[in-house]
């Protein structure tokens, strides 16, 4: 039976993206920036290959958090302050939450059966005040935040040390639940253990492992391993 349950943050329990496009347009309209849907598109594709290019250790979460609005206003030709930009973002996102709408009651169930750990590659006082904010910390037995100890997902090395800062872990009994295949299911597989994709908005064609689209469907899968 399983009962150590490693779950994903963004996109599987909250909707990151809709965070990022609400983020985006309250920031730069803060510092008077006209901002329209193609603008954010943009971001939100350099963003998305910044952040494969950190999976890959290829550039530095700091640089990361500069160089995508660096690299955007640089592109697009407006004038403004990266790098207040980006503190005023990172800030700005502690505060802007959307937890999927019955993420909290599937913790709920799952915490009745076993342990639930988070493994997130966000940044560290963000992830924190969005596990507040979404009602899920009374639920959760331990945060893991690759900011916080030291790797990356998907290095082996994220995935090893939460299993060894897991008292009484044994792999035969954990499964990983996440949105990326690139980063969760790379690290349940670096490790040898059993990973679910969560995809919220879809399971993809080309995948064809475990998966779920939903709450409902994720618990059945959950129960019956």
């Amino acid at each position: 039976m399983k009962d150590i349950f490693l779950f994903d943050l963004d996109e599987t329990l909250v909707d990151f993206s809709r965070a990022e496009e609400t983020n985006f347009f309250k920031t730069l309209g803060d510092f008077g920036i006209a901002a329209d849907d193609a603008l954010y598109a943009r971001f939100h594709t350099i963003n998305d290959n910044l952040w494969r290019l950190l999976e890959r250790g290829g550039i530095s979460r700091g640089e990361l958090q500069i160089r995508r609005f660096e690299q955007l206003f640089g592109e697009c030709k407006i004038t403004a302050d990266g790098d207040a930009v980006a503190a005023a973002y990172f800030k700005n996102f502690e505060e802007i939450c959307f937890p999927y709408r019955g993420a909290r009651e599937l913790l709920q169930k799952l915490a009745a059966r076993g342990r639930i750990f988070l493994v997130t590659n966000g940044g560290a006082r963000i992830q924190h005040s969005h596990v507040r904010l979404a009602g899920f910390e009374p639920l959760l037995s331990g945060v893991f935040i690759s900011e916080e100890i030291g790797f990356d997902k998907p290095m082996p090395a994220f995935a090893r040390y939460v299993e060894s800062h897991i008292e009484n872990y044994a792999r035969e009994r954990a499964v990983w639940i996440g949105d990326s295949r690139t980063s969760d299911m790379v690290c349940a597989k670096s490790v040898g253990i059993d990973f679910i994709l969560y995809a919220a908005k879809g399971i993809p064609q080309d995948y064809d492992g475990p998966a779920a689209d939903n709450y409902d469907g994720l618990y059945g899968m959950l129960t019956a391993m």
